[in-house]
């Protein structure tokens, strides 16, 4: 089993959303975090009348033998407050030791480069493995839990005063996987993995009414679900052989949908964006967008229209957005003509068709 290949069009998924052209967080687009696959707190998601979800529920055929064992990965976001303050009577003192008297501002400018509050992401990771399908009938809810915490970047003028702050705050997460199973026939059981969020927030802030942002905090983001087999064989939801038919239409999958993700189907991709089996990463693709449009050659070129200042922003905003500036910029031609089109998948016209 390679999951390899599976996680970079998982990575894909992940990121599917996390910053909008123009790639700017004044841009009114990216004022407000958009993304695939959010689950939310139960106390916000139990207001919704469904509409926010704060589980999601994978299931999945999977032929086994005595030797078949499974290993399950769940990945999200933990979204991460970044804000920006200015250092009240900056000093010449190390601000670690003098601990400085902060004041949030909505925009710095400190060495020649622009700081701006924004809402950044840090990739998390539950991984399960080696686990016999057999257990699973009795296993209890795997527990987890990401903690709070709060980080402090000092920023320095030309003469090294430290004049403000970069401070990135994040809440504590904490949610639950369970993981069942349950015989078919001919060696084939419904696999099913049920991630939940199970966080309350600070029960000294109501999270009604409160902001799209605020909730964003406490939720899981962009969550899906990777499956891989050693001797084991997945078989599609999509096109099910002979005899599973039924059982296939059995699987419920709620928020998510798993689609066979490697060639000898010993892996499976469930994520919130509908896939086919055996998803893939064109080959002309020069890198990820996030845009959630994917038109390559578009955005390239909307990119490299940007003014100068706002290329600067652009850059300062955020390390995967300026990763996006570097690469368009310095993309040669030849990989601009790969990006205009090509085709695939074409199919002999059926005789007597016109």
């Amino acid at each position: 089993m390679n999951l390899d290949r599976v996680e970079k069009i998982a990575e894909a998924v992940l990121y599917e959303g996390y910053m909008l052209y123009p790639y700017r967080p004044s841009s009114v687009k990216n004022q407000q975090r958009w993304n695939f696959g959010v689950l939310y707190p139960p106390s916000w998601s139990s207001r919704q009348s469904g509409a926010d979800r704060s589980s999601m529920q994978t299931e999945s055929l999977l032929k086994t033998d005595e030797s078949t064992r499974l290993t399950v990965k769940v990945r999200f976001f933990h979204i991460v407050q970044r804000s920006i303050a200015k250092v009240i009577s900056p000093t010449s003192e190390p601000p670690e030791t003098a601990d400085p008297i902060l004041e949030s501002v909505d925009r710095l400018e400190v060495a020649d480069r622009v700081y701006q509050p924004w809402q950044e992401a840090v990739e998390r990771e539950l991984s399960y493995e080696d686990l016999d399908p057999a257990d699973f009938a009795t296993m209890s809810p795997l527990l987890f839990l990401f903690p709070e915490g709060r980080d402090i970047d000092y920023l320095r003028d030309e003469q090294g005063v430290a004049v403000g702050a970069v401070i990135r705050e994040w809440r504590a997460l904490n949610g639950s996987v369970e993981i069942r199973s349950l015989n078919c026939h001919d060696n084939v059981v419904r696999i099913a993995v049920q991630v939940e969020n199970l966080t309350r927030g600070d029960p000294a802030i109501p999270l009604l009414p409160a902001s799209p942002d605020e909730t964003f905090l406490h939720s899981l983001v962009s969550a899906h679900t990777i499956l891989g087999a050693d001797h084991g064989e997945f078989l599609s939801l999509l096109e099910p052989p002979a005899g599973f038919e039924e059982d296939a239409a059995q699987c419920q999958n709620l928020g998510t949908w798993p689609v066979l993700a490697t060639d000898n189907a010993d892996a499976v991709l469930s994520s919130p964006i509908i896939l086919y089996d055996h998803p893939q990463i064109a080959p002309e693709s020069a890198g990820n967008l996030f845009d959630s449009t994917e038109i390559d050659e578009i955005l390239s070129l909307r990119i490299l229209t940007l003014t100068e200042e706002e290329k600067r922003e652009m850059r300062q905003s955020d390390d995967r957005a300026r990763g996006i500036l570097e690469r368009t910029e310095n993309m040669p031609e030849e990989q601009f003509m790969k990006l205009h089109g090509i085709l695939r998948g074409l199919t002999p016209l059926k005789e007597g068709m016109r």
